[in-house]
């Protein structure tokens, strides 16, 4: 199996649309990379919902679909966007380092905009909830 940390972007980017991506790239770092590129590569809105879609087909695919959120997965794409993500002059590492909040693990970010009983509800699982707290970057 292909390490994902080897993989051109093309091919990670192809790996996770297609749900082929092996179970070490279905982590935190591997949602912003396919994010990343997703916001590189596409409209800001096509980009979060391909890649919310995606994250729940291979969270199916992978055997875990309860880990799969759509208001975290698609609340984390918008403060991507936000923080430089849809600027096609700044490299994957420039990103990482601008954004090593969102990095780091995004639970402290999405907290200024969510309550925990809001980001963990079942309803914030299946759907998209708007934020209960600062309001998100449209």
């Amino acid at each position: 199996m292909t390490d994902p940390n080897s993989m051109s972007d093309d091919q990670f980017l192809a790996a996770f649309l297609d749900s082929s991506m092996p179970p070490a790239g279905f982590d935190h770092l591997g949602h912003i990379r396919a994010a990343w590129l997703l916001l590189q590569r596409r409209p800001r809105e096509e980009a979060v919902s391909e890649t919310c879609d995606a994250i729940a087909r291979l969270a199916t695919h992978l055997g875990v679909p309860g880990k799969y959120n759509r208001t975290l997965s698609e609340a984390l794409v918008r403060l991507m966007a936000q923080g430089g993500a849809t600027d096609r002059t700044l490299s994957w590492l420039d990103f990482l380092a601008a954004n090593a909040d969102l990095v780091g693990g995004a639970r402290p970010v999405l907290a200024r905009h969510y309550s925990d009983e809001t980001l963990n509800s079942v309803a914030a699982q299946a759907h998209f909830t708007p934020s209960d707290r600062q309001p998100l970057p449209l």
